[in-house]
């Protein structure tokens, strides 16, 4: 079947039969005539042009008609084909339904609060929908820009009432006039400024990073480390290696490898695998491990906690308790899923010699799965923006960040300095880095220098994390803010960690995000009284959505999904902020984020075959089948469990927000209608969990 949209192409073939086969089996074959070369000879000189003007005349309503059946024909196959296509959409969603499972298990006191505010919202928009069809129906047309001025006609004793129903909804007008407008636009220009502060916040970190990249700052270490193999002396201080992990058997087996393969002097590094796995198939697997880079000759130990306290920080906290941990300087901190290069602590270390005010060397993330699906895509975008405009811009002109938790290394005594490791919130690296900052330490940001790891390919695992990552900073503003006001920095570092960095960054953007776009907009549909601008909703959001894929600009085709996405994610980060800022609920969950295992394999398995092969000499002999084994009834186990899930707040904000573009249409307002109408199909699709890694 030929495309729909090839109308206007140039047929490369003239002069000969044209088959047209439909691809519906109640279409038959038609062949048609198509033209001869005669009939298209526009030029050749008099003589020909006189000879064939007679025959292109009569034969231009030939051609005409042929040209149009054609298209009438290929027309007539892509609208046979929808109808299909829809139903395959409709079944894929009905046995998404069927076999899906919903969040409300799952969900605390306060989801569920949430979602019920959600579902009045929803019925409150269905019924009015219905009341204002009625009424225009009923020729009252109240979206023009002269409605006040009808209203009050309508209004008017001289015209009168008609009957009920135009008593009843001129009454429903009076009452949005008069009471609901007022409040509802007052809250959408509060919405809109906190919106502009935002943009320019994000406007004034997109041109730090431009003259950075102008200027070529970057930091330089004093004194970079010399090859070992030369013999010459470098700055090689003992350096302790932590990888805290818990039940993470998809990579265990890379990042342990990666680590023990750091070009560093074996006698100044001691690598501590910190185990918090409550399965003991996992702990076993993982011990192994290490046993056998411990025959390899690496220095690497195998530390397991039986009481899981504190998850990561009070795993962090137990390992630095260790008496051995004194003779050490530095501390290079990595999640189980990254996997440093040989040359990580060549490249990071240096910047501590001479500065003894550095407190933390932050390297850069880099994917190893973000071009896995859609939802990896949409994800590097953001962390994309986050680590090379955000991070970087701070560590140049304020040198401080937010520790992002891995891929970093602290200096020891600025750790001790700061209080060490704290349970109280679920960003203990944020925590610990306000901390080390209101204690004058500073902060380095090395944008060049990378540390792969892997992105959560289902949306439910990114869901769990973007909780826990916006539930947490509001924990710790809470509780740090007294410290802030007290610290002995300048006015300006307070107002940016206060304002800028907590406020601005971490409570105003998912506020007005889920206020704005998914309740104030929807709602002025209803209330047409109280209007958003144009520029609200069209030019702002692309801009600073062009402006966030900067960083990533193989991913510029995705700008529109990714405006989309970040208004669907709003919701659970509204309700996350909402949730740690006044204690509630899941403010204190914590759900390690789960791994695939895609992360790198190839360059570790060359990196390991560089190498001589491994020594099992103390492993029993049937352990290495027990683990097999074993791994394949955990795979088999994990395969019968996975499933789907439907996501019931983001349905129903997508019927809401569905419901609003209807009504939109009553009023032809245009730009609002289709905003509406994608971002309402776009949490359809999260809420069915249509997007991400999929499970049959």
């Amino acid at each position: 079947m030929a495309p729909l949209f090839s109308w206007g192409a140039k047929e490369s073939h003239r002069g000969t039969p044209v088959v047209v086969k439909m691809e519906n089996p109640n279409w038959s074959m038609v062949e048609l005539e198509g033209p001869s070369d005669e009939d298209l000879i526009i030029g050749g000189g008099r003589e020909n042009s006189s000879r064939t003007g007679e025959k292109r005349r009569g034969k231009n309503a030939k051609q005409l008609t042929w040209v149009l059946l054609l298209k009438a024909h290929k027309a007539a196959g892509c609208l046979a084909s929808v109808a299909p296509a829809l139903y395959v959409l409709a079944s894929a969603v009905k046995r998404r339904v069927a076999s899906g499972r919903t969040d409300e298990d799952a969900d605390s006191t306060v989801k569920s609060r949430f979602y019920s505010c959600i579902k009045v919202f929803l019925w409150l928009s269905v019924a009015l929908l219905c009341f204002e069809i009625a009424a225009y129906l009923k020729g009252w047309h109240l979206g023009s820009p002269s409605l006040q001025l009808e209203f009050y006609l309508l209004w008017a004793p001289s015209f009168g009432v008609k009957d009920f129903f135009d008593w009843v909804y001129s009454r429903w007008v009076l009452v949005r006039v008069e009471y609901l407008a007022p409040p509802l636009q007052f809250l959408a220009n509060v919405c809109i400024i906190l919106f502009i502060i935002q943009s320019f916040d994000r406007l004034l970190l997109c041109l730090g990073c431009f003259w950075i990249r102008f200027k070529r700052i970057k930091p330089i270490p004093k004194d970079a480390p010399l090859d070992l193999e030369s013999g010459e002396k470098g700055y090689f201080p003992m350096v302790l290696v932590q990888i805290p992990m818990c039940n993470e058997k998809e990579v265990y087996q890379q990042s342990i490898a990666a680590v023990c393969n750091l070009d560093w002097p074996k006698s100044k590094l001691l690598i501590q695998v910190l185990d918090d796995s409550d399965d003991p198939t996992t702990q076993l697997l993982i011990k192994e491990e290490v046993q056998k880079w411990q025959h390899e000759g690496a220095n690497i130990f195998y530390r397991h906690r039986v009481i899981r306290d504190g998850y990561k920080a009070g795993n962090l906290k137990s390992a630095m308790n260790c008496s051995y941990v004194k003779d050490y300087e530095f501390v290079a901190i990595f999640d189980a899923d990254f996997q440093p290069t040989p040359d990580f602590l060549k490249r990071t270390v240096p910047h501590f010699k001479d500065n003894e005010e550095l407190g933390l060397v932050q390297a850069r993330w880099s994917f190893v799965n973000k071009d896995e699906n859609l939802l990896t895509r949409l994800q590097n975008i953001n962390l994309s923006f986050h680590f090379e405009v955000e991070q970087q811009v701070n560590g140049i002109f304020i040198n401080f960040f937010g520790f992002n938790g891995t891929a970093g290394v602290w200096r020891i005594k600025a750790l001790n300095d700061a209080g060490g490791w704290l349970e109280r919130t679920t960003v203990e690296d944020m925590d610990i880095a306000v901390r080390a900052y209101l204690h004058g330490w500073k902060f380095i940001f090395l944008n060049d220098v990378e540390c792969q790891c892997e992105l959560p390919e289902s949306y439910e695992a990114y869901r769990k994390q973007q909780h826990r990552w916006h539930s947490g900073p509001m924990q710790l503003f809470r509780l740090c803010l007294p410290d802030i006001i007290r610290a002995k920095i300048s006015i300006w570092k307070k107002f940016n960690m206060i304002f800028l960095f907590f406020l601005l960054r971490k409570l105003i953007l998912p506020f007005y995000s889920f206020t704005l776009f998914c309740i104030i907009l929807p709602m002025t549909m209803f209330v047409p009284e109280a209007e958003l601008p144009f520029w609200v909703v069209c030019y702002i959001p692309a801009t600073m959505s062009f402006l966030n894929i900067l960083p990533a600009p193989r991913a510029f085709p995705f700008i529109v999904p990714y405006l989309l996405f970040e208004n669907t994610m709003s919701v659970t980060k509204f309700n996350a902020m909402i949730s740690g800022l006044f204690q509630l609920g899941s403010a204190y969950e914590w759900v390690v984020t789960k791994k695939s295992g895609r992360s790198s394999e190839g360059d570790l398995v060359s990196l390991i075959e560089k190498g001589p092969k491994p020594q099992r000499g103390s492993s029993e002999p049937d352990l290495e089948e027990m683990k097999e084994e074993m791994q394949r009834q955990e795979q088999k186990a994990a395969k019968k469990k996975k499933h789907n899930r439907i996501y019931m707040k983001e349905l129903a904000l997508a019927f809401l927000l569905l419901t609003a573009a209807t009504r939109s249409l009553l009023s032809a307002q245009g730009i609002h209608f289709y905003f509406l109408l994608f971002q309402g199909i776009s949490f359809l699709l999260v809420g069915l969990d249509l997007i991400g890694e999929q499970v049959d």
